[in-house]
């Protein structure tokens, strides 16, 4: 049975601050049902519920060594839903009311993390196969694995693949520091290795050092090769395009379900889809809008940010008010865009609707009672929120980028194909034409509407297929694949 160690900062239901963790969390017991020995490692964060911490187990403690220091380390284990979990605990790091960004020692905390997951393995006697890292804060394992550890006998025989969920954030700090904390010689500090301009890059030193690099679909494993996506590594990318591959993210077909889902007013389906409109009114409702089923809902749940094509929105706003639509949104982020919302929900009320938070449960009961799902992003590595929306019946509005444009087909008048509405240019009036486009099929044509909804909803966004193809790929890195 091949054995894989998933390596990240963050994982679903224990910590979480953004897709990575979703996919950390969701991946795993697909792969296990496909015959892996798959378990996962993650910091041990002062911000994990209690109830979990209750109920873990201690498999070992060591001293894990930084550069001069030597720095305790626990690993602490936990079997939830049939997953192996282990946690790096050590409170100087971990032990802190954020998860990321503050303390201005990032690169010495996931170094430690780095060093400790590698350490850990012989201790808690998990001899993986494949050691799958997922993005920058786990880069340096596939560097330390090929640069100090692979001469050993216990991990000689071990491969490393690199997933890039969001290539923008890479783990840039002072050459120095890390040299500090790692033992890393001058020597490695070349342009071909672990240097990026004067600094070191957590990101691109497990790019440079892993056996395989994914990415989170297909079209953005294409677009961070050119110079435009490839945030400075396109190079690196470029020459690594061979052992390089996309692969799509799935969704949780069972916690995003309209036909059992408890946090939304009513249960649908695209055999029964009357409650979709129950949840619209109670939608209206709970934020204030006017209940109106005749008036189209484009929502957005999103992190309020540049790359998220906000600044479309901000461009055009009054003329996407001018189509007769409702507009909700929930998120947090830039105050530049909370301001843009604030002022639209006094200027329109009872037509805008702006919540500021993280609020789960209010997200379901957005993508359930909303109509359209508006996603303007700049880039999208691959996106969730569309797959979502699709399986609530809500039609997403894209733009043609990253996993945007592998899981959401533009309606096509011609042959009737089409999930959802699309444009490609990064244009705030091309946004606002193909808005205006959705508004009038959904006012003026309710049966190719409804045609589309049920084809939204009767689509397998499941980790199955995608499971299958990091399966493949761990099979061709071992040999497997010809065993």
């Amino acid at each position: 049975m091949l054995k894989v160690l998933f390596a990240a900062s963050e994982c679903v239901p224990f910590i979480k601050t953004g897709g990575l963790a979703d996919v950390v969390g969701a991946l795993p017991p697909f792969l296990k049902a496909q015959g892996i020995d798959v378990r996962v490692i993650l910091p041990l964060y002062g911000e994990i519920a209690q109830e979990y911490k209750d109920q873990m187990k201690t498999v070992a403690t060591f001293e894990a060594e930084l550069g001069w220091r030597k720095q305790y380390c626990g690993i602490e284990t936990l079997d939830y839903q049939g997953i192996t979990y282990y946690f790096v605990d050590n409170r100087y790091y971990f032990d802190r009311p954020y998860v990321y960004g503050f303390g201005g020692d990032e690169h010495e905390r996931f170094a430690f993390f780095c060093r400790a997951v590698l350490d850990a393995l012989p201790r808690i006697g998990f001899q993986p196969d494949i050691l799958h890292c997922h993005d920058w804060q786990s880069g340096m394992i596939p560097a330390l694995h090929k640069i100090q550890y692979q001469y050993l006998p216990f991990y000689s025989n071990m491969k490393s693949m690199m997933t890039i969920h969001n290539l923008q954030y890479q783990g840039v700090f002072d050459r120095k520091a890390v040299q500090d904390c790692l033992g890393l010689g001058d020597g490695l500090f070349t342009s071909d290795k672990l240097e990026f301009y004067g600094a070191a890059n957590f990101l691109k030193s497990g790019l440079v050092y892993c056996d395989w690099i994914t990415t989170v679909s297909p079209a953005y494993a294409k677009e961070i090769t050119t110079s435009y996506y490839g945030e400075r590594l396109d190079g690196l990318l470029r020459a690594r395009n061979h052992q390089l591959s996309g692969v799509i993210n799935g969704i949780d077909m069972v916690d995003y379900d309209p036909a059992h889902d408890d946090r939304i007013a009513a249960h649908y389906s695209a055999a029964r889809p009357a409650g979709k409109a129950k949840c619209k009114l109670a939608l209206q409702r709970e934020l204030g809008l006017h209940e109106d089923l005749a008036v189209p809902v484009i929502g957005m749940v999103t992190r309020l940010s540049g790359q998220k094509g906000l600044d479309l929105v901000d461009c055009v706003l009054p003329q996407i008010m001018e189509t007769g639509c409702q507009f909700v949104v929930l998120g947090k982020g830039d105050r530049r865009y909370t301001k843009l919302f604030s002022w639209a929900q006094s200027n329109w009320p009872g037509r805008v609707a702006a919540r500021f938070e993280m609020n789960m449960p209010l997200s379901h009961r957005i993508y359930a009672g909303a109509d359209m799902f508006l996603m303007p992003s700049l880039f999208e590595p691959c996106g969730l929120s569309q797959l979502i929306a699709l399986r609530y019946g809500t039609l997403p509005i894209v733009r043609e980028t990253g996993g945007l444009r592998d899981t959401v087909l533009s309606y096509n008048d011609y042959t009737g194909e089409g999930n959802g509405f699309s444009f490609f240019n990064y244009n705030a009036h091309d946004m606002l034409s193909v808005i205006r486009r959705a508004v009038t099929y959904y006012c003026e044509k309710p049966d190719i509407w409804k045609k589309m909804m049920q084809r939204g909803m009767t689509g397998d966004y499941s980790w199955n297929k995608s499971a299958g193809e990091y399966v493949s790929l761990y099979k061709k890195l071992t040999g497997e694949e010809n065993a």
